[in-house]
């Protein structure tokens, strides 16, 4: 048997935490990886680089050929508009698949997704995530396939919940959804070690999975600020944005990248995501079926992605 995985998005947040644990674990690295993409997240890793994007099936076809596993983590979660998710979420998971469907044997095929894509009535990105796993059931054939929608990801080097959790450390916590909300986490390495587990499953069936930390009921802002607050020893002070404020960065936010063309993070639509009530997830079916267990809870995760191991 093979023991290669051709992975897309390794040079990303999520990627390289994933590329790190498949070599500690004795899987060889095919990466997908633009000519321009800087590559020191993979530093000391051993991989075969493959130069391509997305949109060159060539170069997917040579990222897959003789692959035992297909794990396509890239993914677009800044954009605009419909399109600029859709590009990639979309049509980039199709093309994956596409070149995959072409190789003898058949590659095991794992989709990173989105919890996002139990919603995709809330944003461009939700719907561009469930669109591409349904692209994926769909072009998939007699591939083996599975799709992870990890709750919201955090951990050292993530672009996205750092900052948020930056302020908390410092004192203030800014709230951006409901006081009723209930959202899960996963810290990445749990997400990492979910994917080793299911390369290593053998009896996979076609199937979408939720993934979350192992805390079932999910967290309430006042949970998260709670334990910042604790860890730093010191009060955290609590700042709801109304949601009119946000609804108008959003905006004011699109309106700009727009003029200026570059990819904004705060849309409408992130807005309608981070407002939604419910984002808790459920383990139980993945764990039952792999085995995998989360290992790392809010409060480890945070003291690692803050750099207060310390403490």
């Amino acid at each position: 048997m093979s023991r290669t995985v051709a992975l897309t998005g390794a040079t990303g947040f999520i990627g390289s935490r994933l590329a790190c644990r498949l070599e500690r674990a004795g899987w060889q690295l095919r990466v997908l990886v633009r000519s321009r993409s800087p590559r020191a997240r993979l530093a000391g890793i051993a991989v075969q680089w493959i130069e391509g994007d997305l949109e060159d099936i060539e170069s997917l076809r040579r990222l897959v050929r003789g692959a035992y596993a297909v794990v396509h983590c890239a993914g677009a979660v800044r954009g605009a508009s419909h399109a600029d998710f859709n590009r990639v979420n979309v049509a980039g998971v199709a093309r994956v698949v596409q070149a995959a469907a072409g190789n003898d044997p058949l590659p095991c095929f794992l989709l990173i997704s989105s919890l996002a894509a139990r919603e995709p009535h809330l944003s461009p990105y939700a719907a561009s995530k469930r669109q591409g796993e349904e692209v994926l059931a769909a072009l998939a054939g007699e591939i083996s396939w599975s799709a992870l929608r990890p709750a919201a990801v955090y951990g050292p080097g993530d672009r996205e919940l750092l900052p948020l959790f930056r302020w908390m450390g410092r004192g203030i916590a800014p709230v951006l959804g409901p006081e009723s909300a209930r959202f899960s986490l996963l810290y990445v390495d749990d997400l990492a070690e979910a994917v080793l587990r299911w390369l290593e499953c053998r009896n996979r069936q076609p199937c979408t999975f939720e993934l979350h930390d192992g805390r079932t009921e999910g967290y309430t802002w006042d949970d998260v600020v709670g334990t910042v607050a604790c860890l730093r020893r010191r009060p955290v002070v609590r700042l709801p944005l109304p949601l009119l404020i946000l609804k108008l960065s959003a905006v004011l936010n699109l309106m700009g990248a727009r003029v200026m063309g570059y990819a904004p993070m705060v849309t409408p639509g992130k807005v309608c995501e981070l407002r939604h009530f419910n984002w808790v997830c459920d383990n139980t079916r993945f764990g039952r079926e792999t085995g995998w267990t989360p290992s790392v809870s809010l409060e480890q995760g945070l003291r690692r992605t803050l750099g207060w191991d310390g403490r």
